[in-house]
């Protein structure tokens, strides 16, 4: 085949780079990949959802750079697809399109007081101390001393983890400066990290675990009673002989032994526990969550949680519930409503669940499968992806576009948006942030809003 294999891929976060690298290093077929992205810079989660404590895990956007610079790649930021280019635009001008859009919803807790002010969902909190421009302006009450944040997942413990941070471990990092100065002048002393099941159960891992006890200003503790191992759970530990799972309860059960050392603020990691209510303090603000006491049931197989009739009051002001995801409707696909997903097939799209194949759709990462792994289990879930495009395509199943469709997409752009920023713009805003960092002694100074950036190319 002489005739490249021409793929858009919408969405340049790790699903979109682990596609196009599989895609455009193969030498099987020539490949030309487009990607595109609806802000102005790449990278998605890795540059809006991890951590800023977290530096090290970034680094897999060099990676990304290095794909990002092969001649059969080309960047398309700051484009909408439904705004500046249709679905049915893009299957006529590529063989195969494939969304990597991820899981951008939260799940709700479902209880009473959910809408109150003071309740949000907590990758909102996440986006904006990461400076996402549509979340930059949000406003959270950092005035009240008490926090509740329901969940014990990498983001649950993201968010304990930074309102418990002092101001000069926040500074050295790349933590969006608008939030930087909000949380200067915090008032937040406990925050309660909250968990429906088990210490074995809980998704965070030993070493997140143990960064919780290594902050400057806020001691971690556990409650005895509640990291204390029920039959369920110690048979559970003693089952799967997992070295690490031991090594999170180990931590965990140190934090109930130890005596905290009088700093100013406090984690409290809390399990077996449930929301089931936000209560209102009249005003329409939270004044405190009530929480159900549960006990670990065998259910089908699996170690569930019963709610008792135990319950109790958290007074707090603030609560981020961080309780699952959910991907969202993509205009021109079908969707999976139950599972909060485009149904598909290994990666191709289908046109219900269970549904036949829709020709030259594909979808990979959360979309694909729903929320679960780290950025890394999103390579083997691309390769899968990248696969069925070639064997599609090696067995005649994919439409030819026109053979002039790539300069087609890149003048139909140029007319709809004069704002479409290029791998080589990218750069340059990349620069312009690590230049404000070095100045500040920080990896960079982020820019937050989409006209900055725009600025910056």
């Amino acid at each position: 085949m002489t005739t490249p294999l021409r793929v858009a891929i919408v969405g340049a976060g790790p699903s979109g780079f682990f596609l196009a690298d599989k895609l455009s290093a193969q030498t099987d077929q020539p490949v030309a990949v487009d990607l595109f992205e609806r802000l102005p810079v790449p990278y998605g989660l890795v540059r809006f959802g991890v951590a800023p404590d977290h530096e090290k895990i970034k680094a897999v956007t060099r990676s990304f750079d290095k794909v990002a610079a092969r001649p059969n790649i080309r960047f398309f930021g700051n484009v909408e697809i439904g705004r500046d280019l249709s679905v049915e635009e893009l299957r006529q001008f590529y063989h195969a399109v494939a969304f990597t859009t991820g899981a951008q919803s939260d799940r709700r807790m479902g209880i009473p007081g959910e809408d109150l002010n003071g309740s949000h969902p907590a990758t909102e909190f996440v986006a904006w101390y990461n400076g996402h421009p549509d979340y930059r302006d949000l406003k959270f009450d950092l005035s009240v001393e008490r926090v509740a944040v329901v969940g014990v997942g990498n983001v649950a413990v993201d968010v304990a983890r930074i309102l418990s941070r002092s101001i000069e471990e926040l500074a050295t990092t790349d933590i969006a400066d608008h939030a930087l100065e909000a949380l200067r002048h915090s008032r937040v002393r406990e925050v309660y990290l909250l968990g429906r099941r088990g210490p074995v159960q809980a998704a965070f891992t030993a070493p997140e675990v143990k960064e919780l006890g290594e902050m400057q200003l806020a001691d971690a503790v556990t409650l005895p009673e509640e990291v204390a191992l029920d039959p369920l759970s110690q048979a559970l530990l003693e089952q799967e002989n997992d070295a690490a799972n031991k090594r999170k309860v180990d931590v965990l059960t140190e934090f109930a032994q130890h005596t905290p050392g009088g700093k100013p603020k406090r984690l409290t990691i809390r399990f077996l526990v449930s929301p089931v209510e936000l209560v209102d303090d009249g005003t329409g603000k939270v004044r405190a969550i009530r929480l159900a006491r549960n006990r670990l049931v065998e259910r089908n197989g699996d170690v569930a949680a019963e709610p008792t009739t135990t319950t109790e009051e958290l007074p707090v002001g603030l609560v981020f519930r961080s309780v699952g995801y959910r991907g969202r409707p993509i205009a021109g696909l079908p969707f999976d409503d139950r599972r909060g997903i485009v149904p598909n097939a290994a990666g191709r799209v289908l046109a219900a669940p269970g549904g036949e194949a829709l020709t030259g759709l594909y979808v990979a990462g959360w979309i694909k499968r729903g929320p679960s792994g780290v950025i890394g289990t999103n390579k083997p879930d691309a390769g899968e992806t990248a696969e069925q495009i070639l064997s599609d395509r090696a067995n005649g199943v994919l439409i030819d576009p026109p053979a002039n469709a790539g300069e087609i997409v890149a003048m139909t752009l140029a007319t709809r948006n004069p704002d479409v920023v290029t791998w080589a713009d990218w750069l340059r805003i990349n620069e312009a942030e690590t230049t404000r960092g070095k100045a500040a002694g920080r990896p960079r100074v982020k820019l937050t809003s989409t006209a900055d950036m725009l600025g910056a190319r």
